[in-house]
């Protein structure tokens, strides 16, 4: 059975990556592929315990280096339960974050050593790496107009600052590999985008 593949969604808050991510379940389910939808961090019965924890607002004394450690926890048993599985079986997965998100927010916006963490990365996933990535980049006064209604997570409160580090760091990551990771406009219409994102897909499958 030929393996499947690891898609994976990616932006600061606010971006429409959940929104794409929508639309591109709807593609794949008209199309026909076997897949499924995981998201990070959770995706396990382990891993949604240490979202309530990393994303608790109340948890401001939580040092960087624990929150790395915990959101690599959640990832070493989602890959290991769900996603490494499914790939084998031939899905489409689909990843609301993965691994990039890591580099992004504990790399560039805590400052935490990027080689460290990408050994981190390596080791909790066991070497798996997203067959394309897609990063949604908006500025930071579109992400301030997005999310102001909504109420906001622990790593969604951090200053402007912090922000525009991860949005660097996302930028950063699809400059560094252009092969796997796709850097879109996330201001452009929703239906344009959709379109953008299925043929980015259609174009991967033909390898």
């Amino acid at each position: 059975m030929k393996r499947g593949l690891l898609i994976t969604f990616e932006g600061i808050d606010g971006c429409g990556k959940t929104t794409q991510v929508q639309r591109f379940l709807s593609n794949l389910e008209q199309a026909g592929y076997d897949h499924i939808l995981v998201r990070e961090p959770g995706g396990t019965p382990i891993g949604e315990q240490i979202r309530q924890i990393l994303l608790d607002k109340n948890h401001f004394e939580m040092q960087a280096e624990t929150e790395l450690l915990l959101y690599s926890a959640s990832r070493f048993q989602l890959c290991q339960q769900i996603i490494a599985p499914a790939l084998t079986a031939g899905k489409i997965v689909v990843c609301d974050r993965f691994y990039d998100s890591t580099t992004a927010y504990q790399g560039y916006g805590r400052g935490l050593d990027l080689e460290f963490i990408q050994r981190l990365n390596r080791m909790a996933t066991r070497n798996l790496v997203p067959d394309m990535t897609l990063v949604f980049d908006i500025s930071l006064e579109e992400r301030t107009s997005r999310i102001h209604h909504k109420e906001l997570d622990r790593l969604e409160t951090e200053n402007a600052g912090f922000q525009a580090k991860v949005r660097n760091g996302f930028r950063q990551i699809a400059e560094a590999e252009p092969e796997r990771v796709f850097l879109l406009d996330g201001t452009k219409a929703v239906a344009e985008l959709s379109k953008t994102v299925w043929q980015l897909f259609l174009n991967r499958k033909k390898r």
